[in-house]
Order: structure tokens, then sequence, then C-alpha cells
């Protein structure tokens, strides 16, 4: 086993939370974990070769995120909702997020989700006039959601498999 360094170990802390990051709204798990390996690289423990799993990682980052937005986008337009109602969930997302900030962890995540999902159906009620469409893209809101928590758990079970496979410890 190699001698841990403080690159070491943060290293592992960002993986360890970007793990968790990636079924929790607001950590941005997969970016932590390329950067938990970015930070192992850094001090030596990848050899010069194993720089392409950085690159890797760092992809696989990127199409996590990406896939986050598409499920949660496509699945929300499918249901006819609005442009507006889907920058009322961004807005209603980040005040329910800071709203309920006081409340530790737990606060901030339901804050996150309850205001995205008051301020999709706030802003498709007013635009529609119909509760009943504004339901709807409530309900397919959440569902894409869900959909892209786990194409981003996959992708960060991915990321953390190929950094332990690769990586002496």
């Amino acid at each position: 086993m190699n001698e841990l360094t403080l690159w070491h170990i943060v290293g592992y802390g960002l993986i360890a939370v970007g793990l968790a990051g990636s079924l929790l709204p607001l950590l941005p798990g997969p970016l932590l974990i390329w950067l938990g390996a970015l930070a192992w690289a850094v001090d030596g423990g990848l050899e010069p070769l194993d720089w392409a799993l950085v690159v890797v990682l760092g992809l696989l980052a990127a199409a996590a995120w990406g896939a986050d937005i598409f499920f949660t986008t496509v699945a929300t337009r499918r249901a006819g909702v609005s442009w507006k109602a889907i920058g009322g969930a961004i807005a209603g997302g980040i005040v329910g997020g800071i709203w309920l900030s006081g409340l530790a962890v737990v606060g901030a995540l339901f804050g996150v989700l309850i205001g995205a999902l008051s301020g999709l159906f706030l802003v498709e009620t007013l635009d529609k006039r119909d509760w009943r469409a504004a339901w709807r893209g409530v309900r397919s809101y959440l569902a894409g959601s869900l959909l892209a928590t786990a194409a981003e758990f996959g992708i960060a079970l991915l990321m953390v498999g190929l950094f332990i496979a690769r990586v002496n410890l």
C-alpha cells in the first residue's frame, strides 16, 4: 500500500462525498469524484499513463451533467411544460434550498425539491390556467429528476470503479 499523503486523503474525501452527491441534488457528485481523482493524480498517485483515466473520468462527469439536464428537461417538455415553468422550477429550487438551509443538510435537500416542484406548479398554473396540466408537469419533472439521479449514480459508480481498478490501494 502506498503511503497516504494529504493529496491522497483529499482525493479519497472528494470521491466519497462525490459518490454521496450523485444521489443528492445539491452536490455535483461526478464532478467531485473527478476532482478527487485529479487530486490523487497531482501527487503522483497515478502513473503518467493513467492521466488518461483522469480525462475519461472528466468525460464521464460531463456525461452525468448532460444526462441530468437531458432527462429532466425532456421528461418535462414531453408533458407540455413551458420553458417559463422550467425556469420557475430552477428558481424555486434555489429559493427553497436557501430558505430551508437552516435545517442542516436534510432541510436544504427537501427545500430544493419542494421549491422546484412548487415553482414549476405555480408558473405552469399561472401560464396555462389549468392546475391539472400543471400537476402533470410536476409529475413528469419528478420522474425526469429520478431518472436523471439514477443515471448520475450509475455513472458515479462507474467512475469510482474505474478509479479503484487503476489505483494501487
